[in-house]
């Protein structure tokens, strides 16, 4: 960590103010992005833990491993045998950890950074980015895999990739404890391929990188690490998916099989959209302008110097900007690899002010997209067409808020909702084990008398029980709570 005052100050103050900020958020934005921040982490998660959930196909057909909602589930355990079991207790603390793991990574970058030569000011004024950028602080809080696996590669590439870890360690007891690090770095590596399988690009590139350098004994251990750690992944799938349908060789990789064939072979991924091949460029501008300019600027000039991360970076993006799908939240784990690389380039500037101008430059284009956070849209970031100038925060919030208020009605057998349950907090946040319905419902539950509370926009007849922005929260009069005998706990 940083020696001089002025590194400290560019290091820690841009990381307090982006942790308040993401803290925040997690208390109070309860918008879903993608139904995946949900879907893939706390929904099964809340099924495990608390024995019932809307389960997505996924997790029937195996096609994700169980480390990130079981990260999850940790959390709600905890907390539940500490009393706090209630979704007002367990939402914002699992966002609240998130938010930590987004901070952890802006450290992160200034330790990668400082691995691969750079000076401290550079490093940490580079660190701003991941710190106070917009798009950045909008994705923290939220239960993603993106969110999970980005922590871990980071601080594992700049254990990796520290110079002096084994061909400049001097002396046996430096050598041990530059191989145990190595160990822990290649680790970290293995853990981010659990919590997403796309990070094992990285882990490839790393080995491919060490084989250039000719840094054989590096390259045998972390070989040998990642390789335990691909066994993790194996053994871990066979734990819990060796009953999943159509199950092969007792469940190991179940889940990257699946998921590469879902993806890649049968490529249905594209039933959610398809963008061009420049989408992720395009996307930085438009959410990040200035930043990006920075980040543009500080790869070409430290390309030379911080050529291996460089290579990471390039075949992580090249492989994303492929793949016909494309989400905003696919390249986060860039960003650190961007901002990493430009610390070192900023530091290889020649000339003492151009250097100064480079970081003052890089922490003014941080803390501007800090400060015009909450102008963020969904045209920003390529997301949703036909609302491209939407307000990206706290979309379905009140939804989810006045779900928060449903969970505590005690006579509650069925809720009506406005929308597909995919974009709604689910389980997670009724929490009550009561049927979901929605507008797309083979039947009307009204009705049918399977649910007695609705959502509904403002302006009908009956009393709200609650009401957030343009929704209130109402109970249907003269329902029978007749049970659903055919409702079933996926989400359609």
């Amino acid at each position: 960590m940083p020696k001089t005052r002025p590194a400290q100050v560019l290091l820690w103050l841009p990381a307090a103010l982006g942790l308040l900020s993401r803290l925040q958020l997690a208390g109070a934005d309860h918008g879903i992005f993608w139904p995946d921040e949900i879907y893939q982490s706390f929904e099964p998660a809340h099924a495990l833990v608390f024995g019932h959930g809307l389960i997505p196909w996924e997790f029937i057909d195996g096609a994700r491993n169980w480390a990130l909602p079981g990260l999850v589930a940790l959390v709600m355990k905890v907390l539940a045998l500490l009393g706090l079991d209630q979704p007002t207790s367990y939402v914002p603390a699992v966002k609240g950890l998130f938010a930590l793991v987004s901070v952890g990574t802006a450290v992160g970058v200034y330790r990668l950074s400082r691995a691969l030569g750079a000076d401290e000011l550079p490093a940490a004024a580079c660190a701003s980015v991941f710190s106070l950028a917009a798009p950045v602080v909008y994705f923290a809080p939220r239960a993603m895999s993106e969110n999970a696996t980005v922590l871990p590669m980071v601080w594992g590439l700049a254990l990796v990739f520290d110079a002096a870890l084994l061909d400049e360690a001097s002396g046996a007891g430096d050598l041990t404890r530059a191989r145990k690090l190595l160990w822990l770095g290649a680790s970290l590596l293995g853990l981010s391929v659990l919590f997403r399988l796309q990070s094992a690009v990285v882990c490839v590139a790393v080995v491919g990188v060490l084989v250039a350098q000719r840094r054989w004994k590096a390259l045998r251990d972390v070989t040998v690490v990642l390789a335990v750690w691909a066994l993790l992944f194996g053994a871990l799938d066979a734990f819990t998916w060796k009953n999943a349908p159509n199950v092969k060789w007792g469940g190991w990789f179940h889940s990257a099989v699946v998921y590469l064939r879902f993806n890649l072979i049968e490529g249905k991924a594209a039933g959610w959209g398809v963008a061009p091949w420049y989408f992720f460029a395009q996307r930085l501008w438009t959410s990040m302008p200035l930043v990006t300019v920075t980040l543009v600027a500080g790869l070409l000039v430290g390309a030379r110097r911080a050529w291996a991360l460089v290579v990471v970076a390039l075949l992580f993006f090249a492989l994303h900007s492929a793949s016909p799908h494309k989400e905003y939240r696919f390249i986060l784990p860039l960003l650190p690899m961007l901002a990493a690389v430009a610390g070192v380039g900023f530091s290889a500037l020649p000339i003492e002010r151009l250097r100064q101008a480079a970081m003052a430059l890089t922490v003014v284009a941080a803390a501007l997209s800090f400060a015009t956070k909450e102008s963020l849209t969904f045209g920003q970031l390529g997301q949703y067409p036909g609302r491209e100038n939407d307000s990206a925060w706290d979309d379905n919030g009140p939804v989810n808020r006045l779900m928060l208020v449903a969970s505590q009605q005690p006579d509650l057998c069925g809720l009506f909702t406005p929308v597909h349950p995919a974009w709604m907090g689910g389980a997670t946040y009724l929490h009550t084990k009561a049927p979901l319905f929605s507008p797309g419902w083979p039947y009307d539950c009204a009705q049918a008398g399977t649910c007695n509370y609705a959502i509904l926009p403002k302006g009908n007849q009956l009393p709200p029980i609650a009401e957030d922005k343009n929704f209130v929260l109402v109970k249907l009069p003269g329902s029978p709570c007749r049970p659903d005998p055919n409702y079933a706990w996926r989400l359609p």
